[in-house]
C-alpha cells in the first residue's frame, strides 16, 4: 500500500510559502508483529509546529528536512496485528500529516463511542479545549468574578477560553483581527470585543472595555497585546501564556515588553505552560467539557479544507488569521 506525505522541503525564513513543503508518495513496508496500520481522516493544523520548523533545542525535538511532518491526526485501523487495537478502532495519534501511518500501538487513544463528531477529538475535545481548560483552572486559578482578557479569542483556543471563563461568572474581553471575527465572539455573549487592527493604541483600547482592570490574561499573541495586557492588569493579577503566535515567523529576535517592571509594581503572576505536562488530568477535563457541550452551554467553530494537499494552505493561513475555531483538513 501507498502513503501520501507532506514533507519538510526547506525551514522556513518568516511566514511558511508552499515552497517549504513538498507532497511524496511511499510504499509502506507489511506490518510487522505489535503493529497497526491507520487510515487517517482528520488532521491537526496547530501554529506550535511552526517552532518545530527551526532547527533549535525545544520541549520537542524539530522536524527533520525531508521527513514527514508530524502532528495530531483521527484515523480508523484499517489492520492490525496487534491484539489490543483491533480493526475498525477509531484513534487519535500524533502521526497526522500522512494518508496512512503505521505504529506499534504506543501514542494511541481510542476514540469513545459518542455523538460528537470525530473531529471534535482536535479540537473541542482534544488539545484546544484540554489547553484552554489547563491555562484558566490550573495555571491562572481562575476564580468566578474576575475580568479575563483573552488574545486571539477567535481562535481554537482562545474562543474556548472566553467560553468557560464566562461559564464561571467571570467578565470576559478578547482581542480578534476582523469585524467578522468580533460579531462571532459577540454571538457569544462576550463582554467586549477589541479588533486591534482597528482600534489604535491597544492598551487604552482595553481601558475603555475593561474600566476595573484585568485580573486574568490569557496570552496567545505576545508583543504589543502582552504589553496591553500588563498595563491593565489589576494587582495579583495572573497571566498564563499559552502562545505567542505573533513572534512565530519572525526573523531576528524581538524586543521583550518594555513595561515589564509592572510585573513587579503590579505583583503579578506569569507562567508559561505546556499542556502535555498536564495530560494525565485529561479525564478530568473530558468529563466536565463533555457535560458542558450536552447542557449546550459550549459552541465552537471549524475551519476546514479538504484534502492532505491543502494542508501546507492550512497551516500558512493561520498566520493570516484565515481560520475561525479549529484548522482542520478532512482527509
Amino acid at each position: 500500500m501507498k502513503s501520501q506525505e507532506i514533507h519538510l522541503a526547506s525551514r522556513p525564513q518568516g511566514t511558511p510559502t508552499a515552497d517549504n513543503f513538498s507532497l511524496i508518495e511511499r510504499e509502506l513496508a507489511p506490518l510487522q508483529d505489535g503493529q497497526v496500520l491507520i487510515q487517517n481522516l482528520w488532521m491537526s493544523v496547530d501554529p506550535y509546529m511552526r517552532g518545530r520548523m527551526i532547527d533549535r533545542a525545544s520541549y520537542v525535538p524539530p522536524f527533520q528536512l525531508n521527513h514527514v511532518l508530524e502532528g495530531g491526526a483521527i484515523g480508523e485501523i484499517i489492520e492490525s496485528r496487534n491484539d489490543q487495537w483491533p480493526v475498525g478502532t477509531k484513534v487519535s495519534h500524533m502521526q497526522g500529516w500522512r494518508s496512512h501511518a503505521i505504529c506499534d500501538g504506543q501514542g494511541l487513544t481510542a476514540i469513545p463511542a459518542t455523538s460528537l463528531p470525530l473531529q471534535s477529538f482536535l479540537g473541542i475535545m482534544g488539545m484546544p479545549g484540554m489547553t484552554a481548560w489547563t491555562g484558566l483552572f490550573r495555571i491562572a486559578e481562575l476564580k468566578p468574578g474576575d475580568t479575563v482578557f483573552v488574545s486571539a479569542a477567535s481562535g481554537a483556543v482562545g474562543s474556548i477560553a472566553c467560553q468557560l471563563a464566562k461559564l464561571q461568572g467571570c467578565t470576559v474581553i478578547g482581542s480578534v483581527g476582523s469585524d467578522e471575527k468580533a460579531e462571532s465572539l459577540k454571538a457569544l455573549d462576550i463582554d467586549a470585543v477589541i479588533n486591534y487592527k482597528t482600534a489604535g493604541d491597544l492598551t487604552q483600547a482595553l481601558a475603555q472595555a475593561a474600566p476595573q482592570g484585568v485580573d486574568v490574561y490569557f496570552e496567545n499573541v505576545g508583543g504589543e497585546h502582552l504589553e496591553a495586557a500588563l498595563n491593565n492588569m489589576n494587582e495579583f493579577g495572573r497571566i498564563t501564556v499559552c502562545g505567542m503566535i505573533s513572534q512565530y515567523n519572525a526573523t531576528e529576535p524581538q524586543p521583550g515588553p518594555s513595561n515589564i517592571g509592572m510585573l513587579i509594581v503590579k505583583k503579578l503572576k506569569m507562567q508559561g505552560f505546556i499542556v502535555f505536562d498536564h495530560w494525565q488530568h485529561y479525564g478530568d477535563f473530558a468529563a466536565q467539557m463533555g457535560q458542558w457541550i450536552s447542557e449546550g452551554k459550549i459552541k465552537w467553530d471549524e475551519t476546514i479544507y479538504e484534502g492532505l494537499a491543502q494542508a501546507p494552505e492550512a497551516f500558512i493561513g493561520l498566520f493570516e488569521g484565515k481560520n475561525k475555531g479549529k484548522m482542520l483538513v478532512k482527509l
